[in-house]
């Protein structure tokens, strides 16, 4: 799969190509979503960027929903039952579960990726280490860390 992505990924002409196209792949390769897409930081809260999915949250608070804990917390979570988690945020009412991940450019935060699941217990650490493989992918191509050229 990484090669396939790679061969996707590796002439884009911008950062928003690659963002758009790797929103795209990993809907088609991880089975059973309903969407997947960037927050980017902007101004301390995150900001809607490339997706895949029904029309989604347009600005998230640092402090609010699962987005916004790895903001905070800057680390991936798995969350089984989204209904569980305190201060969910529901953009689609037939998300079940979630997978977010933080992003770092150059060292620095820059954004999350949101991918939701319209079953619980949809995400395993091997979703979580794919998703991984493929950010860390993605941002070898990435050129400013931006969205346009």
């Amino acid at each position: 799969m990484l090669n396939s992505y790679h061969s996707l990924i590796s002439n884009s002409p911008s950062d928003l190509t690659t963002y758009s196209n790797t929103t795209a792949f990993l809907m088609e390769t991880l089975p059973n979503c309903n969407w997947v897409g960037f927050y980017f930081v902007h101004n301390n809260q995150l900001i809607l960027g490339p997706f895949q999915g029904k029309v989604a949250c347009e600005v998230i608070p640092f402090d609010k929903g699962v987005c916004g804990h790895v903001a905070t917390t800057k680390k991936p979570i798995i969350v089984d039952d989204v209904h569980l988690f305190p201060g969910h945020i529901a953009c689609d009412e037939a998300s079940q579960s979630e997978m977010v991940i933080p992003l770092f450019y150059n060292d620095e935060f820059i954004g999350v990726l949101d991918i939701d699941a319209p079953i619980k217990n949809r995400f395993t650490n091997e979703d979580l280490k794919y998703t991984q493989d493929i950010t860390k992918r993605m941002f070898q191509e990435i050129k400013k860390g931006n969205l346009l050229p």
